[in-house]
């Protein structure tokens, strides 16, 4: 099955950039993708690479709402499955949060960011109150889906939540700035995660120069052997396609060796909060 990273830059017209994703969907489609997936907010500016102000609050839309309903028609004409990232708004509270819509147009649920993080540049406590919908996966049509968006990656009780919930691929939407990751740690985050759980992660970072940051592309897949299948290119706005075969994932050594050898109930005793 061939999968779908969309390598893009955002304005602040957040109809073009809507646009432009769909003319990416389109390509994908083209040349044989069934799963499209999207960078972390990648229809709009990266608001919180400044702190929380209420007009950039108000920006947050409903789910479903104006871009799940374009992209749910598209998935529906063509066959595929589309991962989402917006800035969602849901009553008095807003989140990071990624649609998954499957092959027939349906949206299937909404995973919200649940680890929220605060540092320069980056400046997420004040846009996003933390996920409550917990690290659902998505049977689709064309597999079974996680998402760990952005900063969710780096915790390993979350990936490996996913794992048990049966994922056979892992979509972390992100917004990856130029030297954020300096020695490769980063995509070695990813192979571990991949290789102690068994299936294939797929990191889409977005691209761009913005007033506070230039993210940095490089968008990658790891099968469940630990290994990098395929890479985007730094700073290119682009489509990443790439051949995954999701059943290998059953044949890997963490589905066949370390998930099987858990035994939590003794970590449960060694563990506190």
């Amino acid at each position: 099955m061939r999968i779908a990273l969309v390598q893009q830059p955002a304005t602040r017209d957040r109809d073009a950039n809507r646009e432009r994703g769909l003319a990416a969907v389109e390509r994908a489609a083209e040349q044989g993708a069934r799963v499209v997936a999207f960078a972390e907010l990648a229809f709009e500016p990266f608001y919180p690479q400044e702190p929380a102000t209420p007009d950039r609050v108000a920006l947050a839309e409903p789910i479903p709402g104006p871009t799940t309903e374009r992209f749910a028609e598209r998935a529906k004409a063509l066959g595929i499955v589309i991962v989402l990232n917006l800035f969602e708004r849901d009553g008095d509270r807003t989140y990071d949060a990624s649609p998954v819509i499957d092959a027939d147009g349906s949206l299937l649920g909404v995973t919200r960011m649940v680890h929220v993080a605060e540092f320069e540049c980056f400046h997420e406590k004040g846009y996003y109150a933390p996920g409550d919908r917990g690290a659902p996966v998505y049977d689709t049509r064309h597999g079974r889906i996680g998402v760990a968006i952005c900063y969710d990656r780096h915790f390993p009780e979350y990936m490996r939540t996913l794992a048990l919930g049966g994922a056979d691929l892992v979509v972390t939407p992100q917004a990856g700035a130029v030297g954020e990751w300096p020695d490769g740690l980063y995509e070695a985050e990813m192979r571990v995660a991949a290789f102690q759980n068994g299936f294939y992660t797929a990191l889409c970072n977005r691209v761009g120069r913005e007033p506070r940051l230039e993210f940095a592309g490089e968008s990658f897949v790891c099968d469940p052997d630990g290994r990098v299948i395929a890479r985007a290119g730094q700073g290119t706005e682009e489509v990443l396609l790439v051949d995954v075969d999701l059943g290998s994932a059953a044949r890997s050594p963490a589905r066949r060796l370390f998930l099987p050898d858990r035994r939590p109930a003794l970590y449960a005793g060694w563990l506190r909060a």
